[in-house]
Order: structure tokens, then C-alpha cells, then sequence
């Protein structure tokens, strides 16, 4: 009889999500994922195929509905300043939020780069690389609006912006209470005034 899953895989991933984001990818176990997922293990063995498949779909579907939504949900901000604002708000908000200081899986999974095959370090290249080339393109249209200064470098200030992000997401992870984030939201501001 062949297997039939009796879950939903979306729901599922989900829940690896967590337990990735918790762990690491190294730190979770089999155990962890049949445990925290509630499925079993030959379950997970034929909806995913194995440990590191699970992750690279968890990885996905995290940038997805991460980054992904907030870059479009921004992008029909027409102030470029406020977009920028508005991000490190909604960031800060969502790192107050988790109480468990899981932070984000892909900047988690930045800080062990190394360690993963060629694959999920180009998924999370380009995944930065986006995020730089959406903070590219609002201070251009910034500059074109006269809303920031000429005199604002794309390249470079793109490059800050999106550092400013990742240190926000690592500090955020239990080194520096929820209200200092907002001096990683002023910097981020005095970059495009």
C-alpha cells in the first residue's frame, strides 16, 4: 500500500521552522524534528526525504514569508525614508516579539556558513543580495524624489542598511534589550538623511 501523508506540509515545515531557527541546523536532531513536528519518523523520511532536504524547504519558505513579504509589503511605500523606517520598526517589533530569542533563519544560518554545502550558502547569499538590491533601488528612487541626499552613495549605504539588519537580528537574540534596537533603527536613518 503506498504512503499517504496525513498532514499538511506547509503546516509542517512550519514547525521545523521553529525548531531550526531554536537549534540551528547542526543543534536539531531526527529527534527534535519528529518531536517538535509531531510526525513520525518514516513520515517525515517520505514527505521530506531527509534532514537536510527539511531544511532547505524550511529555508525557503522562512525567506518567503520573511523577507520576501516584508520587501514587497514596503516597496508600495512611496516615501523611501519611511519604507526604511518602517522596516527597523517592524523588525524590532518582531525581535520583542520573540520571547524565545529564536531570531532569523537566515541570518542564523549566515553565522554558519561554512558549515553548510555550496547550495544553502548560495540561497543565503542571494537572499542578502536582494535585500541589498531592494535598499539599492529605494535610495535611488529617494534620490530622484529628493527625499534623500545626493550625495548618498547607493552602493555603500545599501551595503550598511542591510549590515544594520543582520546586526539588528544577531543583537536581537538576547545580547541588547528590545528598546536598544531603536539605536540600530536612529543609524539606519542618519544613513539616508
Amino acid at each position: 500500500m503506498p504512503w499517504e501523508k496525513s498532514f499538511d506540509l506547509d503546516e509542517a515545515t512550519d514547525k521545523a521552522i521553529r525548531i531550526f531557527r531554536q537549534k540551528g541546523y547542526e543543534g536539531t536532531s531526527m529527534s527534535d524534528l519528529i518531536s517538535g513536528m509531531g510526525i513520525n519518523k518514516g513520515s517525515l523520511y517520505n514527505a521530506f526525504g531527509n534532514k537536510k532536504s527539511l531544511f532547505d524547504r524550511a529555508l525557503l519558505r522562512y525567506d518567503q514569508l520573511n523577507r520576501q513579504a516584508l520587501l514587497k509589503r514596503l516597496s508600495t511605500i512611496d516615501d523611501p525614508v519611511e519604507a526604511v523606517s518602517q522596516m527597523f520598526d517592524e523588525l524590532i517589533a518582531e525581535s520583542k516579539a520573540d520571547n524565545q530569542f529564536q531570531g532569523c533563519l537566515m541570518v542564523n544560518t549566515a553565522q554558519e556558513l561554512p558549515n553548510h554545502p555550496k547550495d544553502v550558502q548560495d540561497m543565503v547569499k542571494a537572499s542578502f543580495k536582494e535585500f541589498e538590491e531592494f535598499y539599492r533601488q529605494l535610495i535611488t528612487k529617494g534620490k530622484a524624489a529628493g527625499k534623500i541626499p545626493e550625495t548618498v552613495n547607493a552602493d555603500e549605504t545599501a551595503k550598511s542598511l542591510l549590515s544594520l539588519v543582520i546586526a539588528l537580528r544577531v543583537l536581537a537574540r538576547g545580547t541588547y534589550e528590545p528598546h536598544e534596537l531603536e539605536a540600530l533603527k536612529a543609524s539606519a536613518l542618519r544613513l539616508v538623511h
